[in-house]
């Protein structure tokens, strides 16, 4: 599996996912149970508490597999310690063409950046995509959903301080 794609988390952000996944497996028999229960009341047409159980199980189902292929696709590291190159884990100073502000964001999956206010782009994003392994002065140029391109020049790239 190459880095682009991969999931890259830390080993913190990995073993929070895998605890997440752990408890909500766990809650499986508890909501099959609330569902036979409320089946037992009889009719399911109108059966409000089966109806929200059934949604319940489905809102589990839906982030156990989420989190299954996340985990699946994980390549665990640490933070990368070197300066100056675009790596996962990143925090990234970069100038859009025709823009005077810098912007500044995590280059890393969206559940590792979960508990920060840092805005966070993937690896696999076309910004993200552009940026890997860019050194520091490099000017890169990635597609638009318009079908236009953008440049950005990566100014700064850092180890993440969590």
């Amino acid at each position: 599996m190459s880095d682009t794609q991969a999931t890259w988390l830390t080993q913190d952000a990995y073993d929070r996912l895998k605890g997440e996944l752990d408890e909500l497996v766990a809650e499986r028999p508890a909501i099959a149970a609330k569902i036979n229960e409320a089946r037992e009341e009889g009719d399911l047409k109108e059966n409000g508490g089966y109806h929200a159980a059934r949604e319940e199980q489905a809102q589990l189902e839906g982030r156990v597999r989420q989190l299954q292929e996340l985990l699946r696709n994980a390549k665990v590291g640490d933070v990368p310690t070197e300066s100056g190159v675009a790596r996962p884990g990143s925090v990234l100073t970069v100038r859009f063409d025709g823009e005077d502000e810098e912007e500044k964001f995590l280059l890393a999956n969206r559940e590792e950046g979960a508990h920060g206010d840092m805005e966070v782009y993937s690896p696999n994003s076309p910004l993200g995509q552009a940026l890997l392994d860019a050194h520091e002065g490099d000017v890169c140029e990635y597609d638009l959903p318009n079908g236009g391109k953008m440049q950005v020049t990566l100014i700064k790239a850092e180890p993440f301080q969590g």
